[in-house]
């Protein structure tokens, strides 16, 4: 498949409502978290080390040069970055050859943002090639484009990627409402000036100004999204 980031209308985008819904994917859009999960235990058992639950939490969300950072010096192994990133990439891949499971209510928000003409894109601290394959089952066609970690030069925690977003389809960061489950893409997002709405699934995510936080994508919908910017002036 090639890259889902095609030239976009890039005309800004009117008015002082909602301008663009973005919206992550693992943990978010799809019930992947556990599967990185068993990918990593997996790669480092076969290295002979043990991953502890502990270290999940920190790891989640993140960027995986990041995390594996974290892993390698944890377990101390002599395996290089790109040798583990590939292994456990392609082992993910394995595990989710056979399709991906939706966060509940995710097929309802997408086929609602659809309906109702919200520009939406998907943006990822995962790679390219993850990404497409993922796409096969959330598909496609729902999103502007889709934007992937290793398309920015910094990816989540950084704002690059929400910005570039943003750019990409007209909108002012600030009437953007971004849809995240962990700390990493939080900070992300409110590092851009968006608006966040919070479903957190490994770590637990507080309440804070501008950010919303809720137990799933089913309390979600198009006005309740419109309503969080219709104070942003």
């Amino acid at each position: 498949m090639t890259s889902s980031i095609p030239a976009v209308d890039t005309r800004p985008a009117q008015g002082r409502g909602l301008h663009a819904v973005l919206l992550d994917m693992d943990g978010t859009l799809v019930d992947t978290e556990d599967i990185w999960w068993a990918a990593e235990v997996e790669v480092f058992a076969a290295l002979g080390h043990v991953l502890d639950g502990e270290h999940r939490a920190i790891v989640v969300g993140g960027p995986m040069a990041r995390s594996l950072g974290h892993l390698m010096a944890v377990t101390g192994t002599e395996v290089t970055l790109p040798e583990l990133s590939a292994a456990i990439n392609a082992r993910f891949v394995e595990l989710i050859a056979r399709g991906v499971p939706l966060m509940p209510g995710a097929r309802r928000l997408l086929t609602e943002l659809a309906a109702h003409q919200v520009p939406t894109a998907l943006v990822s601290a995962s790679h390219r090639h993850i990404i497409d394959s993922v796409l096969r089952t959330l598909g496609a066609e729902n999103f502007a484009f889709t934007l992937a970690g290793d398309e920015v030069a910094r990816t989540k925690p950084f704002p690059d990627p929400y910005l570039l977003a943003a750019a990409r389809l007209g909108a002012e960061p600030a009437r953007c409402v971004v849809v995240e489950d962990t700390p990493t893409g939080v900070a992300s997002a409110e590092a851009a000036g968006c608006h966040v709405v919070a479903v957190p699934s490994i770590v637990p995510i507080e309440s804070a100004p501008g950010r919303t936080v809720v137990g799933s994508l089913e309390q979600l919908s198009v006005p309740f999204l419109r309503s969080l910017n219709a104070t942003v002036h």
